[in-house]
Parts: C-alpha cells; sequence; structure tokens
C-alpha cells in the first residue's frame, strides 16, 4: 500500500529539517573549532609581522652600527697617525732639548773656566805688572782696524807665548764729536774689533781679554782740533804679567814691542 501524499510530503518536511539540522550543527562545529585556530593563526601572523619588522629594524641598526664602528676605526687610524706623527716630533724636540742641554752644559763650563781664570787674576792682581802696550788709531766713525793698526798688534804680541800668567786689557776710546752715548757704542766697537783680531789671528784666549768702551773719556788732547780728535781715536792695549822674571827684565818688554803706533788718520 503506498503512503499517501501528506505522509509522504511530511516524511520530506523531516529529513530536509534533519539535513538543515544537521547543516547547521556543522557549521557551528566548525565555526568553534576552526575559527580559534584561525583567530590563531592570525595572531601569530601578526606575531610574525612584528618580528619581521623588529628584525628589520635590527638590521637597520646593526648596518648603523656597523657603519660607525667603520668610522670609529678609521678615526681610530688616523688618530693613530698623528699619535705616531706626535710621537716623532716629541722624540725629535726630546732630541734638540737634550743637544742644547749638552750645548748649555759646554758654554757653562766655559763660562765657569773664563770665572776661574778672572778670579784667579783678580786674587793675584798685585803680582801682575805692565810689560808691553801699544795704541790703535782708527778713521773718523770708523770701527775697521787700519794696516798700520794691525802691524801695530803683531809686533806687541810676537812674543807672548813667553809669558805663563798674563792678560791683556783694551780700551777703547773716541774724539768728542757727536752725542756721548754714540761715542761709548763706538768705543765698545773699536775695542770689539782690536779682541776680534787678537783672538783670531793671535790664538789669544778670550778670557785673558779685559775689554772696556769709555767713549770720549779720558781724552790724550782736550783741543777740538783734527789732529787732537785723531789720537783721541784710539784703542790702548796694555799686556800684563805675572811672570817676575820676565816682567823685570827691560829686555823682554823690547822683545814684545812696548812702541805704539800714533798715526793719524
Amino acid at each position: 500500500m503506498k503512503p499517501s501524499i501528506p505522509i509522504v510530503l511530511m516524511m520530506g518536511g523531516l529529513l530536509s529539517v534533519a539535513v538543515l539540522t544537521s547543516a547547521c550543527a556543522t557549521k557551528k562545529y566548525v565555526r568553534q573549532q576552526v575559527d580559534p585556530v584561525s583567530g590563531k593563526l592570525d595572531q601569530v601572523a601578526t606575531k610574525s609581522d612584528q618580528q619581521g619588522q623588529t628584525l628589520d629594524q635590527t638590521n637597520q641598526s646593526l648596518g648603523q652600527t656597523k657603519q660607525s664602528l667603520d668610522q670609529t676605526r678609521s678615526t681610530l687610524e688616523e688618530d693613530e697617525t698623528k699619535l705616531s706623527a706626535t710621537n716623532e716630533r716629541a722624540v725629535s724636540a726630546g732630541n734638540r732639548a737634550d743637544e742644547a742641554g749638552r750645548k748649555a752644559d759646554q758654554a757653562n763650563q766655559g763660562v765657569n773656566d773664563v770665572r776661574a781664570a778672572l778670579a784667579n787674576t783678580i786674587a793675584n792682581l798685585d803680582e801682575y805688572k805692565q810689560v808691553a802696550e801699544t795704541t790703535v788709531n782708527f778713521k773718523f766713525n770708523s770701527d775697521k782696524l787700519t794696516n798700520d793698526g794691525k802691524m801695530a798688534l803683531d809686533q806687541m804680541v810676537t812674543d807672548q807665548n813667553h809669558y805663563k800668567r798674563f792678560f791683556v786689557a783694551v780700551e777703547g776710546f773716541t774724539d768728542k764729536v757727536g752725542n756721548a752715548e754714540y761715542n761709548a757704542a763706538l768705543s765698545r766697537r773699536r775695542a770689539d774689533a782690536v779682541v776680534e783680531y787678537l783672538v783670531a789671528q793671535h790664538d789669544i784666549p778670550i778670557y785673558r781679554i779685559h775689554m772696556v768702551g769709555l767713549g770720549e773719556m779720558k781724552p790724550l788732547e782736550d783741543a777740538r782740533t783734527r789732529a787732537a780728535n785723531a789720537k783721541n781715536r784710539r784703542v790702548e792695549v796694555t799686556v800684563f804679567s805675572a811672570d817676575q822674571s820676565l816682567a823685570l827684565n827691560n829686555s823682554a818688554q823690547s822683545a814684545i814691542g812696548g812702541g805704539s803706533s800714533q798715526a793719524n788718520h
């Protein structure tokens, strides 16, 4: 017996409802099971993106740090080069300072030797007697030695090696033409010219020479004539010795040459 149409329709409706109910249940199950996983995946993806951005930032920071380190290394290399050059200059300056110190020590030793010799001379000054003298004349306003002046000095010191203890006094003078300050300087230059000649040409030790410039003081003649001025433009050179056997011997004095050059120019 075939079922009636209403029953068939009812069964179809029930079947449809069952299918729909099953489908709804499946979707709900899917949503309950899959959606949380999708959410977690989204979170993981978001975190991955954030970590990726962090890694990019870290790489960028590392790149900047490397660049900074390279610049620092370059700066250190430049500083090392500069420091090396500075050290070389410092070493060179130190060597020059040491050399200057050695020269200063030598100069001080020389000064000490001169002072010791001078002190010895002064201590025994009463023992020194005049043994020779000469006068060197100069042209007007000049501090140049003339040939006559050189000959007079040569003659005076011909036998100076005979003296063991001696010193030479060199006194420079001018005439009264011009002001006193200028004449004082000119007299010193004239005395210097004589000292230089004695040291350079006759090897007389500098510490045995005592020099002074007296300008227009102590004139030989007070007149203002050309002849008087010519006599006053002079350097007087006197040799003193403590060797009594020679100082008291007239022949020794004549051997050195006690004469004077009075050439007037």
